[in-house]
């Protein structure tokens, strides 16, 4: 294996572009929990949470790139179906983003219905992440030499390896560097994401971060795919990538548009679940305090009678005492003047 592209234990090849991929699941789950946590939220659950996305991710990124191969791949996707064992051969490349979204998505959603939580609430702590891990991503294009843009003079133009150089371009060196300009943005994207949630959370709805994702990401896939040497092209000569990019980009739009306009969620519907979140939380604090209550009175109930009914008479004794040791106020008053004349 090339040194560049990662390194080998034993029999095992250790790949940096794997390496980088569990790096940026890594961070996104920790802002998402990050981001659980501060509304309230078990961070816990992201733990649960990632198995599924992460499988979910691989399995739509890999299918999207069976189904749109690119121009310069060498292999179609005729050769996958007459072949189904090189759809598992990862190792050798072929992941495409817009699939991993989908299928993160699609098995975010089965969790939420399966635990019962809420598919919109849980989107929305993780999109700022998700774009973070797609930058970090993004770095293992870069040490594969692979998705780099046009050829370049610009002072950050970055070289590629001859063997790395698509037919044609053999004699250019230097090339736009994508992979770095996705990740910019994506960084970005994040940070504003985070900034209006921090800034415009009493206007949101449920959803409305995932919403916006769903608007920032296309719209840097479709600018960059311009600048992209090799496009996703079908047959057609159109660029099925940037099409989708495209399409996603203005119903997110339009459906963010309708929710704050046309039709607004029902607060109702949110407050009741707010209600039935804060219902099971007090159930469960009301049991904690009972389980409690149930220890004291056991420990009381452990006391031994004997000490009980002591304790009864020390009280009655020092009261006695009490009264006794009071002075006679009846034996020190004067005798009435009346009296003594009369004697």
């Amino acid at each position: 294996m090339d040194p560049r592209l990662g390194f080998t234990i034993w029999k095992f090849e250790i790949r940096y572009y794997a390496l980088i991929i569990i790096l940026g699941a890594l961070v996104a789950g920790a802002i998402a929990a990050w981001r659980a946590k501060k509304n309230g939220r078990d961070p816990e659950i992201i733990i649960d949470i990632m198995p599924w996305v992460l499988i979910g991710g691989i399995i739509g990124a890999r299918l999207w790139h069976v189904f749109t191969p690119g121009y310069f791949d060498g292999i179609t996707t005729m050769d996958y179906l007459k072949n189904p064992l090189l759809i598992l051969q990862i190792w050798k490349g072929g992941l495409g983003i817009p699939g991993g979204v989908i299928g993160g998505v699609l098995a975010l959603f089965i969790y939420t219905k399966v635990k019962k939580e809420s598919f919109l609430e849980w989107a929305d702590y993780i999109a700022p992440g998700l774009l973070v891990a797609q930058g970090i991503g993004r770095w293992g294009n870069y040490i594969n030499q692979e998705l780099y843009g046009k050829p370049s003079n610009l002072p950050w133009a970055i070289e590629i390896s001859p063997e790395y150089r698509y037919p044609g371009f053999e004699n250019i060196s230097h090339y736009h560097p994508l992979f770095f300009y996705e990740f910019v943005l994506n960084i970005l994207a994040a940070v504003i994401l985070l900034l209006i949630d921090r800034n415009f959370k009493k206007k949101l709805y449920k959803g409305d971060i995932f919403l916006l994702y769903l608007v920032a990401y296309p719209a840097i896939r479709f600018g960059l795919e311009f600048v992209r040497l090799v496009p996703s092209l079908s047959k057609s000569g159109v660029n099925i990538n940037q099409t989708v990019m495209l399409i996603v980009m203005i119903l997110a739009i339009v459906v963010f548009v309708l929710r704050h306009t046309f039709f607004k969620p029902k607060q109702s519907e949110e407050l009741a679940e707010e209600e039935v979140y804060l219902d099971e939380t007090v159930e469960e604090e009301q049991a904690e305090d009972l389980e409690e209550l149930d220890s004291l009175d056991a420990d009381l109930s452990e006391i031994p009678e004997g000490t009980e009914e002591t304790e009864e008479p020390d009280a009655e004794e020092t009261g006695e005492a009490e009264t006794q040791e009071l002075p006679d106020e009846t034996e020190n008053e004067p005798e009435p003047e009346g009296e003594d004349e009369e004697n």
